[in-house]
C-alpha cells in the first residue's frame, strides 16, 4: 500500500469578516489508487488552542468539487469561526453520487470516505474523534450521500443532514450520470433500489442519528424530500424536516448551510454534557 501523501498549501484563505483559514490537502486513496483534494476549514483559534474539536465533512452536489464551500458560499469562514469546529470540503469527483459503483470500480466514494478520510482527516487534525463529535452533510447530490453514508455508517457519524437532496433518484433515470455509477434503471433495477436514501431507513430505526433535511418547495427533488418525510414520520424516526420557499441554487444553499449548521453545533454542544 502507498503510503498516505498529505501535501498542504501554505497558501491560507481569510475570508472577509473573520480569520478562519482553509488548508488544502490532497488525500492518497487506496481504494482508487489516486490522490484526492479536500479542503479543511480550521477556525481562528485552532492553531493556539490546546483542545480538540468536532467535524463537519461536507458533500458537494453534481458536477462540484472540494472547493464549493469556501468558493460559492461567503458565510461559511464565520460560522467555522462562531461554532468553533473544523469543516471539511469532501471531492465526490463531479458525480460519485457518494458510494462504491457496483459497475465501476474506479469509483469507490463510500470506501474513500469511511474508510480513509476519516481516518486521515483525525490523525492530521486536532479532532474528537468519536461519532458523537461528527456530523455530515451535502447539498443535492451530496445531500443523498450525506444520508447514504451516515446510514450505513452510525458508528462514525452521530449527525447528518441533507440540502435539497436528491433522496431517491430513481424518478432521474437518465439525469446526473447516475446509469454510469449504478448501470441503466431497466437493466439493474436492483442496483438503484438498494443505493437510494428511501430505501434505506430501515437502518435507521433506531433513533442512532440526529438528523435534518430541508428542501426549497420550488425545488425539482421536492416530492422525493416529501415522500422521504412520510415514510419517516411513519417509522417514527426522529428527524427536523424543514421547507422553504425556494429552488435548487446557491441562494437558498446559503440560507440552508446557516442552518444545518447551527444544528450540528447545537448536538455537538448537548454531547458535552
Amino acid at each position: 500500500m502507498k503510503k498516505t501523501i498529505y501535501t498542504l498549501f501554505l497558501a491560507f484563505v481569510f475570508f472577509s469578516a473573520q480569520a478562519a483559514k482553509v488548508d488544502t490537502i490532497q488525500v492518497f486513496s487506496a481504494s482508487m489508487n489516486k490522490n484526492i483534494k479536500t479542503c479543511v476549514i480550521v477556525p481562528d483559534n485552532y492553531k493556539k488552542s490546546k483542545k480538540k474539536f468536532p467535524v463537519v465533512y461536507l458533500l458537494h452536489g453534481y458536477s462540484g468539487n472540494y472547493a464549493t464551500w469556501v468558493k460559492s458560499f461567503k458565510h461559511v469562514g464565520e460560522q467555522v469561526d462562531k461554532y468553533g469546529f473544523i469543516v471539511i470540503g469532501v471531492d465526490g469527483n463531479f458525480s460519485s453520487w457518494y458510494f462504491d459503483s457496483p459497475i465501476d470500480p474506479s469509483f469507490k466514494y463510500e470506501t474513500y470516505v469511511i474508510n480513509e478520510l476519516v481516518p486521515f482527516v483525525d490523525k492530521n487534525y486536532k479532532t474528537i474523534a468519536n461519532r458523537e463529535s461528527r456530523a455530515i452533510s451535502g447539498l443535492s447530490m451530496g445531500g443523498h450521500g450525506a444520508l447514504y453514508l451516515s446510514f450505513k455508517h452510525q458508528d462514525i457519524f452521530g449527525a447528518a443532514g441533507s440540502m435539497s437532496g436528491g433522496v431517491d433518484f430513481r424518478p432521474f433515470p437518465e439525469k446526473w450520470d447516475i446509469k454510469k455509477r449504478l448501470g441503466s434503471i431497466t437493466e439493474f433495477p436492483e442496483n438503484w433500489d438498494k443505493n437510494t436514501v428511501t430505501n434505506m431507513l430501515d437502518l435507521v430505526k433506531d433513533n442512532n442519528l440526529k438528523l435534518i433535511i430541508d428542501c426549497g418547495v420550488d425545488d425539482f427533488f421536492i416530492d422525493v424530500n416529501r415522500q422521504l418525510h412520510t415514510k419517516m414520520l411513519a417509522l417514527k424516526i426522529n428527524h427536523d424536516y424543514i421547507e422553504r420557499p425556494g429552488q435548487h441554487n446557491i441562494e437558498y444553499w446559503e440560507n440552508s448551510l446557516k442552518f444545518q449548521l447551527l444544528f450540528f453545533s447545537n448536538y455537538f454542544e448537548v454531547q458535552r454534557f
